[in-house]
């Protein structure tokens, strides 16, 4: 799966939305906000799918 800077991705195992904010060593960098601070990691490509997208609200 090919992801580019700035997709909101999460992890196949669950876990906070997060964003695409590089590509290092064949690895995917991401950020996320855990309530009490910007975290980062980075992770295999296989690991992360696209993060569903939230339904609009009805108004």
């Amino acid at each position: 799966m090919m992801f580019t800077i700035s997709d909101e991705v999460q992890h196949k195992e669950g876990g906070p939305a997060m964003v695409v904010t590089g590509f290092a060593s064949g690895m995917v960098e991401c950020r996320w906000y855990d309530g009490y601070a910007v975290r980062r990691e980075a992770f295999h490509q296989d690991e992360l799918s696209h993060a569903a997208a939230e339904s609009p609200l009805a108004s």
